[in-house]
């Protein structure tokens, strides 16, 4: 069993003795703390909750929404949702913060909490790490009966959302409609069945093919969005003649498309294709995390902007996005965050700007893939054992490397002439992620093996 808390807020496996996984006692402590706490900031005693559809996901939305309650919370239950969806009803509703119930790419077993300040933003460290002292500490009252919180169950907010992102000026629904583009949809047995599609029916796209789009949580294969979980995505864009496949994990927040000839447009290419086309329109910078792909940068200065690096998270990047007012940013995960309709990663809004852009261009997605600068990314990941020093670790990768050009902000990059490598450790799994870029899938690959070998030579 294992329990995780951090940046990307409480996550676990459900199950176990409290404090080893999410259990009822762990929801219940740290949903506690975090109402009161949203109280005491902002005065205002309403939260908004929404889930996806995980097979744990109906139980834990009943303990969190029952601990609001009993602490004097009123509550806005969205039922099945998105995260992009929680994060708009936040201040649509003026609440006090929100609550999204997800373990985003994590396997079945996981569920988290990940929490939302009033705007609909991520909380940041400091604030996280005052909801698990005083979840730890359960210094707090809970209510009398006749202050208890009350509940409204909300399910319109499927539609707004829609309407929102119909409503952005870079979105030509007109254009998609004419385009006739033949779509497929793997949205991993959560609530991306439920909001693609929709969004795809309300950009007016006629043929669309469902793969895994029943939402009852029985995930058909590994929810992480990558090329090898996507074999039957692939099968249908092929057998169909479809011009695309779209890909989400089990919150929506991540987004990954496939292209007409079955292959993977990149995860790292979402964001990449998203801002070419915003830069067009739009002047001005862009950040990514540091993880993400260098074709970033390369857009971004051919459309006469400035690129900048954040730290892997999606409150870094916000932060470091309203720091240099970028026009478009997110993550190399297949995260995108337009600050012209909210600033967090939003997958309706990557769809619904991919489908303009490319009906716009009337060219197939592999041609326009093969525009795009050329980088090939390696992803590795070595399991953490609970002696091993990952600070000590990496503090001697970054003495044997102290000539190249590298970053501790966030782990040790280092940035070589033609390639990059990045270690750190997993804000969501007891793992050291290892990804790394070059000109090739073979440079690549061979930069992030000759580290991994140093690594556990260093171990050993």
């Amino acid at each position: 069993m294992t329990l995780i808390k951090s940046i990307s807020g409480i996550r676990g496996t459900i199950g176990g003795r409290s404090g080893e996984g999410l259990t009822p006692i762990d929801i219940v402590k740290f949903t506690a703390a975090y109402g009161k706490i949203i109280v005491n900031q902002t005065g205002i005693n309403k939260i908004v909750v929404g889930r996806d559809a995980r097979v744990s996901g109906e139980m834990v939305s009943n303990l969190v929404i029952g601990t609001l309650q009993s602490i004097g919370v009123d509550v806005i239950d969205l039922g099945l949702s998105t995260t992009p969806t929680v994060e708009i009803a936040v201040p649509k509703e003026n609440a006090g913060g929100g609550i999204i119930l997800t373990a985003s790419h994590n396997p079945g077993q996981w569920n988290a909490l990940k929490l939302l300040n009033a705007k609909g933003e991520f909380i940041n460290d400091e604030e996280g790490k005052e909801v698990l002292a005083l979840g730890e500490s359960l210094d707090f009252d809970f209510s009398e009966f006749e202050e208890l919180g009350q509940v409204t169950k909300d399910t319109s907010y499927m539609q707004k959302h829609i309407d929102d992102v119909l409503a952005l000026d870079l979105v030509d629904a007109e254009a998609v409609k004419n385009a006739n583009f033949k779509i497929a949809v793997d949205a991993v047995n959560s609530t991306g069945g439920l909001f693609i599609p929709a969004l795809l029916e309300a950009l007016g796209v006629e043929t669309i093919y469902k793969i895994h789009c029943e939402p009852d949580g029985k995930f058909q294969h590994n929810p992480e969005p990558l090329k090898e979980n996507l074999t039957d995505l692939s099968k249908a864009v092929l057998e169909n003649g479809a011009d695309l496949g779209i890909a989400v994990d089990p919150d929506v927040d991540r987004l990954v498309f496939m292209m007409e000839d079955g292959d993977l447009f990149g995860e790292e290419y979402t964001l990449v294709a998203v801002s070419d086309y915003i830069l067009q329109h739009t002047k001005g910078n862009t950040v990514s995390n540091l993880s993400s792909t260098r074709a970033l940068r390369d857009v971004t200065v051919k459309h006469g902007g400035q690129y900048f690096a954040a730290a892997v998270g999606e409150v870094n990047v916000v932060t470091k996005m309203k720091e240099v007012q970028a026009v478009i940013g997110g993550e190399g995960n297949g995260g995108v965050i337009y600050p012209a309709s909210h600033y967090g990663r939003d997958s309706l809004v990557g769809v619904a700007i991919f489908l303009t852009h490319l009906a716009k261009l009337g060219k197939k997605v592999s041609e326009y893939r093969a525009e795009l600068p050329q980088y090939f990314m390696s992803k590795n990941k070595i399991t953490l054992t609970p002696e091993l020093d990952i600070d000590d670790l990496l503090a001697k990768m970054e003495d044997k490397y102290k000539h190249e050009e590298h970053s501790t902000i966030d782990g040790l990059k280092i940035d070589f002439e033609n390639e990059w490598v990045h270690l750190r450790k997993s804000n969501t799994e007891p793992i050291i992620r290892i990804y790394s870029e070059g000109p090739t899938a073979e440079a690549a690959e061979s930069i992030a093996q000759k580290i991994i070998a140093e690594i556990e030579e260093i171990i050993k």
